[in-house]
């Protein structure tokens, strides 16, 4: 989401690179490309005047350690205040009342609400075991109501049904009412995407709200939104008593731009970030840990959380156990970790996770390992036999025409995978024999790594 802006605010730091000191000057040089890279970012302009002041007193206020250098002060002023204009701390999302406790969902049209709302329950039901019950009150798009029963059977939620001839309100009554009987400790409640400058529809949430009595009201924004979702957020915080907001599609071409002026705006806190389609693509919203991959510190943190809760711990040890054995990595370890990376959104999420040099190409890693290139290399290994798998040196030029067939594919592409199989075989071989120094060593050109030698 922040690629272009993390960009230009590295560049602004490095061109500090050099000076001996921090001058008004040269602060003042820095502090302009800063700001220009906030707008085209599509900040909020008066949060970009808060923003940009905030730095100069402190840059110019001498907050200066002596071991450092004047673009890493910079750096340090910056990401200090990007975590104060996220938020600060992270907001607790606490659900610790007399059940059903009731979620409300607002937001403008397309904002992905109903999505969200399923994303919310999945996350509710595996991570804090809760019964969570779904309802649509979104009379204006029956096709919303079936969309969100449908969501409900995937993610294992509860759903109560509503119709079109039905009032909005009468809906959330009824629903509540079931939630009680059904024993659910959460219900969500998804209402209609509607515009911040429609008053029939600001006064029928408005309605819904009384009706609810939720203890959580929650705002959705496109992160791709721009500057009318702003807007939007700060209209329908002065209707409604928001308590926090969720940025959605932030795994999209957004510019970052909602996510930095919503939370200065509403003065409400971000708590979750939709980072893909899929149903388990929500993450909790840190400031400290946003601020770090804004910057291009990466977020190890998340990274770590994101592998406990989706990689198979059983798996990844029966392999551990494997490759301590000294026994052969074969395909059928190869589709355990594609299918692993594919979970966690494959390698281009995992970078924006991670420290990733400047001098990589960002744009280049999301067509070389993107999702698709992931599920086409399983489905190679789907059409080989279990021999073939277990064995992939018998096959031969026959079964690499025939394997390409089975998956939709070129012989190209098996023997890109054969490769690819071939080189992990090899690196995990030397795991058994040296450990991972013997590894590390390789990839530094033959020198073992600082504390290894």
């Amino acid at each position: 989401m922040f690629d272009n802006l993390s960009g230009r605010l590295t560049e602004a730091a490095r061109s500090l690179s050099g000076k001996g000191r921090l001058t008004e000057a040269n602060i003042n040089d820095t502090v302009r490309q800063v700001r220009l890279a906030l707008l085209e970012a599509d900040v909020a302009l008066p949060v970009v005047k808060t923003f940009i002041e905030r730095i100069r007193q402190r840059a110019l206020g001498g907050e200066v350690g002596k071991s450092l250098t004047p673009g890493q002060a910079l750096v340090k002023i910056i990401h200090a205040e990007l975590v104060t204009l996220l938020g600060g701390e992270q907001a607790p999302f606490d659900l610790r009342a007399r059940p059903p406790v009731v979620v409300l969902l607002v937001g403008l049209q397309g904002a992905g609400k109903t999505t969200t709302a399923a994303k919310l329950a999945k996350r509710l039901i595996d991570s804090e075991r809760k019964r969570v019950m779904l309802v649509s009150v979104d009379i204006h798009r029956p096709a919303a109501i079936l969309q969100l029963q449908t969501l409900a059977e995937e993610v294992g939620a509860l759903h109560c049904h509503s119709d079109a001839g039905q009032q909005p309100v009468a809906i959330v009554e009824r629903a509540r009412d079931d939630a009680r009987r059904s024993h659910a400790d959460v219900l969500i409640v998804d209402t209609a995407g509607r515009l911040h400058v429609d008053e029939e529809m600001m006064r029928e949430v408005a309605d819904v709200h009384a009706q609810a009595q939720p203890l959580e009201t929650l705002f959705v924004i496109d992160s791709m939104a721009g500057q009318d979702a702003v807007n939007a957020a700060r209209a329908f915080d002065a209707s409604l008593p928001l308590t926090g907001v969720i940025l959605t599609k932030a795994d999209g071409d957004a510019k970052g731009g909602a996510a930095l002026s919503v939370r200065e705006v509403t003065g409400k806190p971000i708590l979750f970030l939709g980072t893909g389609e899929k149903v388990d693509a929500l993450e909790a919203f840190h400031p400290e840990r946003m601020a770090s991959r804004i910057l291009g510190m990466g977020d190890v943190l998340s990274l770590v959380e994101d592998i406990e809760g989706k990689i198979d711990n059983d798996k990844a040890q029966r392999l551990a156990r494997k490759i301590k054995k000294g026994r052969g990595f074969d395909l059928f370890d190869l589709r355990d970790q594609l299918e692993q990376m594919t979970k966690m959104g494959g390698l281009a999420a995992i970078l924006d996770k991670l420290p990733v040099p400047g001098n990589v190409n960002a744009a280049a890693v999301n067509d070389r390992a993107n999702e698709q290139q992931l599920r086409r290399q399983v489905a190679i290994i789907n059409s080989m036999t279990p021999s073939e798998r277990r064995f992939p040196k018998t096959i031969n030029g026959s079964r690499k025409k025939r394997i390409a067939r089975g998956s939709g594919l070129a012989v190209q592409d098996v023997n890109r995978l054969l490769r690819q199989h071939m080189q992990m075989e090899k690196m995990m071989q030397k795991m058994s024999r040296g450990g991972m120094t013997q590894v590390l060593r390789g990839m530094r050109g033959g020198r073992p790594p600082p504390g290894m030698r």
